[in-house]
C-alpha cells in the first residue's frame, strides 16, 4: 500500500559527500543533542529559523549551491563527521543503562500506547502535558537503552491551530501536515512490505496504514486511516487529536487499543509489558484477552495473564476528565466482540462499571485498573488522590492500601535546556551532566556557579523570549493577521530587562489564568512601578468545546487589550512546544495557580527550573513535593471541601503577598555589579533540588524498577 497521493516527497539535493544528513535529520535524536542541532543551523541559519528548527524541511529548502559551498568546507566536514559519529555511537551501544542492570530483559519489548506524543513540533500529534510527557518518556527509555515501542495516531490534521479574533475569541483551525517535512516514514514488515491491517469496527471494515518514527533507538508507530480504501468517514478517523464527537472518540480508541495490538503482532513484535498512558488505550487489554482465549484459555485465565503484563498510569485527579462511553455505543461496536472474550454482555459491562457510571456508562479508567496489576499516579499527592476516587474497586482495603503507587513525572532535560544553560552546566558541572543529570552529587556543584555568569544566562534567555516574541507578532502584522492594537497585546512592548512572569498551560477552569485579576488596583500597582516594572505572558489553548475555557482567555485577552495594563500583559498565540522552549527558558518566574487537588503533576515548572526559572505555585501535583521553603514560593491551598469562592480569595491574596513583599523586591534587589545575589541563591537551590529529582531519567528507571521489571515475572512466551 502507498501513502495517499496527495503529499509529494520532496526532491533531493543533498550532494553524496553529505548523504547521511537526511539519515540524522529523519530520527528524532538530533531534536536533544546539541552539537547536531547545530550542524543543522550551521547549514542555514535563517531557513533553520524559519523552519522552526525541522531539518526534513531545511535539507528540503536549501539551495544546491550552497549544500555544495558545504562539501568543500573542511569545518562543516569535520562538524559533520563528529555528529555523525556520536550518531553511530548512540545507535549501537551495548553498554546502556537497562543492558547493564536488566540484561535479561533486553528481548522484552515494552509496548506504550499513547493517544498523544510530543517529541516535536514538526509532529503535531499533541495537545498540551499528556502528550509530552509521553514524548519525553520515549526519548529517555531510549537513551537508558529500554526496548521500548511506542503505538499513537497519525493525525493528518494534528491538533487544532489557535487563531484568536480581533473581538479576543479562540477560533479553532486544522491544517493538514506534509507527512513528507516531518521525519516520519512508511512502517514496513519483515517482509519488507507497508505495514497494513484491517480492523473490524462494529459491522464495518477499517484499513490501517502505519506510519513509523525513530526517536534515537526506540520506534513510534501511528496509526492512519486516510486512506483510499476507507469511507469518507472512516478516513476521518484519525484526523484530528480529540476530535468529533463520542461516537468518533469511541472508535478512536477502539483502533488505539484493539488496532495497535494487531499492529505489533503484524510487525512481529511481542512485548511483555504493555504500557497504558492514561485510559485512552484500555481496549488493548480486551484483544489481548481474546488473543488468549482463542488458544483455549478460559476467560478467568486469560485476564490474569493479560493483568500481570499490564501497566496503566492514570494522569487525571477530575472524575469529568476520564473517558465514559454510554451503553448504547458500547453495544454498537461491541456486540460482536464480548462473545469472543467468553463474557455475557452484562459481564462485559461491568469491566468498566463504577458507582457513578453503573447502568449508563463504560468507564475506561475503571476497566484499565480492573485488567492492571501495575498502576500509577503521576506525583505523590495525585497518588493519594487516586486511591481515595478508586478505592471502591477494591472493596474492604483501606485507603491506604488500595494498590495504586505513585511515580512522579519528569522531564527529559537535554529537550528543554537551553544551549546557554547547558554550556553552563558542562563548564561548571560536568561535560556529560545530561547523562548523569539524576545523580545529586553534581548538581551540589551549582552553588559554586559563578554569579555573574548564571545571571547572565538569565538574561540572555530572557532576551532571547522578548525576540522571539516582537518576531511572532511583526509576523502576524506582516501577514495581515494582526492589527496593530492586537500587536501591542501580543507582546511588542515588553520590556526585556523587566521581571517577567510566564503562565502557559492548557486554559482549564480550575488552572484560574485570571487569579491574578482578581484584585486589579494591586496589579497595576505591581505593573507600573517605575522603578521595579513587572509583566505577565500568558500562553495555552482551551478545548475547542470548552466554553468557560475560551471565556478565560477572551478574559484575558481583555486585560492584554486595556490601556492600563497593556504592554505589561500579553498573550502569545498558537502555544506549541516551539513556543514551550523560549518561556521556560526565558521568563524569570513560573506561575502555576490550580484549584488544590486537581494538578495530577505537571511538568512545565520542572523545565523551567532546569532553565533557571523560580517557580511560584500553589503547592499542588509535582511542588506539592517539590518545594522545600527555599527553592522558591508555595501557596498553601485551603483544606480540602472548601468553597471554591473562598479558596480564590485565599489563593489570590497569598498570590499577591508573595509577589509584593518577596519576590519583586529581591529581582531588583542588585549589587554595585548590578546582580541579585539574593535571587539567584533561590535560583541555585531551585536547579539543585529540581533537576535531579524530577527528570525522566529517575523517573524512567523507576518505571523499569517498579513496574516493568515486576510485569514480565508472569508473562507468557506466547500468547
Amino acid at each position: 500500500m502507498q501513502a495517499p497521493d496527495h503529499i509529494q516527497p520532496p526532491q533531493d539535493t543533498v550532494p553524496q559527500s553529505l548523504h547521511r544528513l537526511g539519515e540524522l535529520a529523519r530520527n528524532l535524536w538530533w531534536s536533544w543533542n546539541q552539537p547536531a542541532r547545530q550542524l543543522f543551523e550551521s547549514i542555514d541559519p535563517t531557513l533553520w529559523f524559519l523552519t522552526h528548527h525541522n531539518p526534513v524541511q531545511l535539507l528540503s529548502g536549501v539551495k544546491p549551491e550552497r549544500f555544495a559551498t558545504l562539501a568543500g568546507d573542511p569545518n562543516f566536514a569535520r562538524q559533520y563527521s563528529a555528529v555523525l559519529r556520536a550518531f553511530d555511537e548512540y545507535l549501537s551501544s551495548k553498554n546502556t543503562w537497562a543492558a547493564t542492570e536488566f540484561p535479561a530483559l533486553q528481548n522484552s519489548p515494552i509496548a506504550y500506547f499513547s493517544a498523544e506524543f510530543g517529541l516535536h513540533i514538526s509532529i503535531p500529534i499533541y495537545s498540551g502535558g499528556l502528550g509530552i510527557l509521553a514524548g519525553d518518556h520515549c526519548k529517555e527509555a531510549s537513551d537508558l537503552g529500554i526496548p521500548l515501542v511506542g503505538i499513537g495516531f497519525m493525525y493528518p490534521q494534528g491538533y487544532f491551530k489557535q487563531r484568536i479574533n480581533p473581538e479576543g475569541w479562540q477560533e479553532a483551525t486544522y491544517v493538514p501536515f506534509n507527512r513528507y517535512d516531518s521525519p516520519i516514514h512508511q512502517a514496513m514488515t519483515s517482509t519488507g512490505i507497508p505495514c497494513s491491517i484491517k480492523v473490524e469496527i462494529g459491522h464495518r471494515q477499517v484499513t490501517v496504514l502505519v506510519w513509523q518514527v525513530r526517536a534515537g533507538r526506540m520506534s513510534l508507530y501511528l496509526i492512519d486511516t486516510d486512506v483510499p480504501e476507507n469511507t469518507p468517514e472512516d478516513r476521518a478517523l484519525s484526523a484530528r487529536l480529540y476530535g468529533g464527537d463520542q461516537e468518533i472518540r469511541l472508535c478512536q480508541e477502539f483502533l488505539l487499543g484493539i488496532g495497535g495490538v494487531r499492529i505489533l503482532r503484524a510487525l512481529g513484535i511481542d512485548p511483555a509489558v504493555w504500557h497504558c498512558n492514561e485510559g485512552h488505550s484500555a481496549f488493548l487489554t480486551l484483544e489481548r484477552i481474546r488473543e488468549f482465549v482463542t488458544t483455549g484459555h478460559s476467560h478467568a485465565e486469560a485476564s490474569d495473564l493479560v493483568r500481570q503484563s499490564t501497566v496503566f498510569t492514570t494522569h487525571t485527579p477530575v472524575p469529568a476528565g476520564h473517558d465514559i462511553f454510554p451503553f448504547h455505543l458500547m453495544d454498537r461496536y461491541f456486540s460482536n466482540y464480548w462473545g469472543q472474550l467468553g463474557l455475557s454482555r452484562e459481564e462485559f459491562l461491568r469491566l468498566g462499571e463504577t458507582p457513578e457510571s453503573a447502568g449508563h456508562g463504560f468507564n475506561m479508567t475503571a476497566l484499565a485498573m480492573r485488567l492492571s496489576a501495575h498502576v500509577n499516579g503521576v506525583s505523590r499527592e495525585h497518588g493519594r488522590v487516586s486511591r481515595q476516587m478508586w478505592q471502591h474497586l477494591w472493596p474492604g482495603l483501606a485507603q491506604d492500601l488500595v494498590p495504586i503507587r505513585s511515580l512522579t513525572n519528569g522531564i527529559h532535560a537535554p529537550t528543554w535546556i537551553s544551549p546557554e544553560a547547558n554550556s553552563l552546566y558542562a563548564k561548571y558541572l560536568s561535560p556529560d551532566w545530561a547523562e548523569r543529570v539524576d545523580d545529586p552529587i553534581i548538581w551540589q556543584r551549582v552553588t559554586d556557579l559563578p554569579d555573574d555568569a548564571l545571571w547572565a544566562v538569565r538574561q540572555t534567555t530572557r532576551r532571547k523570549l522578548m525576540r522571539f516574541i516582537r518576531e511572532r507578532a511583526r509576523d502576524g502584522w506582516i501577514r495581515g493577521h494582526l492589527q496593530p492594537m492586537q500587536a501591542i497585546a501580543r507582546g511588542t512592548l515588553l520590556d526585556p530587562e523587566a521581571l517577567t512572569i510566564g503562565f502557559a498551560r492548557r486554559f482549564a477552569t480550575y488552572k484560574r489564568a485570571t487569579l491574578l485579576f482578581r484584585d486589579l488596583d494591586r496589579l497595576k500597582q505591581l505593573l507600573h512601578n517605575r522603578w521595579r516594572p513587572v509583566q505577565i505572558v500568558f500562553a495555552g489553548k482551551a478545548h475547542p468545546a470548552d466554553e468557560p475555557g475560551r471565556y478565560f482567555i477572551h478574559e484575558v485577552l481583555s486585560f492584554c487589550n486595556d490601556h492600563k495594563l497593556g504592554g505589561h500583559v500579553a498573550f502569545l498565540e498558537d502555544y506549541d512546544m516551539h513556543m514551550a522552549k523560549y518561556l521556560v527558558q526565558g521568563v524569570d518566574i513560573w506561575l502555576n495557580t490550580p484549584r488544590a487537588p486537581l494538578e495530577a503533576s505537571g511538568t512545565s515548572g520542572q523545565k523551567a527550573a532546569l532553565n533557571g526559572v523560580i517557580n511560584l505555585s500553589v503547592l499542588d501535583g509535582w511542588w506539592h513535593e517539590g518545594y522545600n521553603g527555599a527553592n522558591g514560593w508555595g501557596i498553601q491551598p485551603l483544606p480540602e471541601g472548601t468553597d471554591t469562592q473562598a479558596q480564590d480569595a485565599h489563593d489570590a491574596e497569598q498570590l499577591f503577598r508573595l509577589l509584593e513583599q518577596e519576590v519583586v523586591p529581591l529581582f531588583y534587589q542588585r549589587d554595585l555589579d548590578g546582580i541579585p545575589r539574593g535571587w539567584l541563591q533561590i535560583v541555585k537551590e531551585s536547579i539543585k533540588t529540581v533537576a535531579p529529582r524530577f527528570c525522566t531519567k529517575r523517573m524512567v528507571k523507576e518505571y523499569m524498577r517498579q513496574l516493568y521489571a515486576p510485569a514480565t515475572a508472569r508473562t507468557p512466551n506466547k500468547w
